[in-house]
């Protein structure tokens, strides 16, 4: 079944109880009673991550990115990295369906563009390493940058080559580069990289370790001093760099990094990668998240990150490269800019409606600051709603709830209960096992049968048919429960 982007708005999209705005103080930052996304970010800052999806947690309720694979071949070889191809149904980092040339990938991003105007970043992931293979990378930002001026170009790179390039992307005017660094030691490093290939010559174990930190290293100093954001992504490898991430998130963030992710390993046999061969496990959604609780309060951290395929498209929730094969696009697609401006105006008005919307309910709620805080789970395509099906979910996103603040989490992927049309029961103990430390499931509708299992399993299941934006709902069932709680105690 081919799946659907978010549609342009109409008045039916939008909940009766809010009117429109164009006070754009969301954007701003500047609603009473509404800690702004923005937070304590300077205005410049903002200014270049508010519509980038990866770079933002609130932007990537409302914009899209693409990937193009462009860039075949790798530099180093990862322990948890099998580069396949042709693999439509994998969801991970170096998969793709087809390589492309620049001209073949200008051709694809100017057509997901005249289809999706949420479209606002253009990024290269590899399927190999994008500093690997420059040539194809920056004549491929040339075209794109030519024929659609608006989009973010970004790039990702293990670091081994970018010490190389970095006045390059800078004369690109590449605002965002991310940065694998899963250990800034060494003796941990030979335990994940085998080899490097690096100045003429392949090197292997503690030396090659060695090199990749160092030009790592020299490359994140290189990227901040240009005045470019770097996001760092570690993957969190059990009995290996678990309890190395400290040092990693230290290091980074006193280096000047932007973001950093700490994405868990995928190590499934099937996928063919050394881990997975060898039975290194990955991390349990619950060891991930106590892993970035105890990171709070260094280095700014990402948990909303998909782990996208290289050659990716469309929100991070959802994967339309299917859509976009090369068979399938027109000649000579054509972008007009006025869906796109409309789009815009849209999403702030949501951003302005959404900001009024949670400091109506901050400032009429109930609230103990005495409660504990609970984690809730919430079932959502986009625009920061609670607006999918318990049985269409593939992921749930995971809030905290406490006093008046409701803060994101990260994500926990689960397999959609509802499969050809019907409920598949022997998919729910998985799904409750990977909420197990949830209080409450927020949908938009659950058929009976599941939402006995899951009341069953100590989880309460609340509907929101209205499709509310996910802090008020949050908030608003927080404060009945206080109310509840406190008439119990009158």
């Amino acid at each position: 079944m081919t799946r659907q982007a978010i549609p342009l708005p109409t008045p039916a999209n939008r909940p009766s109880s809010l009117s429109p705005t164009s006070s754009s103080c969301a954007g701003r930052g500047s609603c009473s009673g509404l800690s702004s996304p923005r937070g304590d970010m300077p205005v410049e800052i903002w200014d270049k991550v508010k519509d980038h999806p990866c770079y933002s947690e609130e932007a990537h309720h409302y914009f899209a990115r693409m990937h193009v694979a462009v860039a075949p071949s790798c530099n180093i070889q990862c322990n948890y990295c099998n580069r396949k191809y042709d693999c439509s149904n994998e969801s991970r980092p170096g998969v793709v369906s087809e390589k492309l040339t620049p001209e073949q990938a200008m051709r694809k991003v100017v057509a997901v563009a005249a289809k999706l105007p949420q479209l606002s970043v253009l990024g290269i992931a590899g399927p190999g390493d994008a500093l690997a293979n420059p040539r194809r990378t920056f004549a491929t930002f040339s075209l794109v940058r030519e024929a659609l001026p608006h989009l973010k170009l970004c790039l990702s790179t293990n670091g081994l080559a970018l010490p190389d390039h970095v006045e390059t992307i800078k004369a690109f005017g590449i605002d965002h580069v991310t940065v694998t660094i899963s250990m800034v030691d060494p003796a941990i490093g030979e335990k994940i990289y085998p080899w490097i290939s690096y100045d003429g010559r392949r090197w292997t174990g503690r030396e090659a370790s060695q090199i990749l930190h160092e030009r790592q290293m020299q490359g994140l100093e290189m990227l901040v001093a240009a005045g470019i954001l770097v996001k760092v992504n570690s993957v969190l490898i059990p009995g290996i760099n678990d309890a190395h991430i400290d040092e990693i998130n230290r290091v980074v963030k006193a280096k000047g990094a932007f973001l950093h992710n700490v994405m868990p390993l995928i190590s499934d046999p099937a996928h063919g990668t050394h881990f997975g061969l060898t039975g290194q496990r990955g991390p349990t959604p619950v060891e991930l998240h106590a892993v970035q609780e105890r990171l709070e309060g260094g280095a700014r951290l990402m948990r909303h990150c998909r782990q996208c395929r290289a050659d990716a498209v469309g929100l991070l929730s959802q994967d339309l490269s299917g859509d976009f094969s090369l068979d399938k696009l027109p000649e000579a697609p054509r972008f007009e800019p006025a869906a796109r401006e409309m789009y815009l105006r849209f999403v702030e008005q949501e951003r302005d409606d959404r900001a009024r919307a949670v400091a109506e309910i901050q400032e009429e709620a109930v609230l103990s600051p005495q409660r504990e805080a609970v984690l809730v789970a919430v079932a959502t395509k986009g625009g920061g709603r609670i607006n999918q099906h318990f049985g269409h979910a593939r992921e749930f996103q995971i809030y905290r709830v406490e006093d008046a603040k409701v803060a994101f989490q990260g994500i926990r992927r689960v397999d959609n209960y509802c499969q050809g049309g019907f409920g598949e029961d022997d998919i729910l103990p998985a799904t409750i096992e990977a909420l197990k430390d949830v209080s409450a499931v927020f949908v938009a509708r659950v058929g009976r049968g599941p939402r006995a299992a899951l009341e069953k399993a100590g989880l309460e299941v609340v509907e929101n048919p209205v499709h509310d934006y996910i802090e008020r709902a949050l908030l608003s069932w927080w404060s009945a429960a206080d109310t509840a709680i406190q008439a119990a105690a009158g």
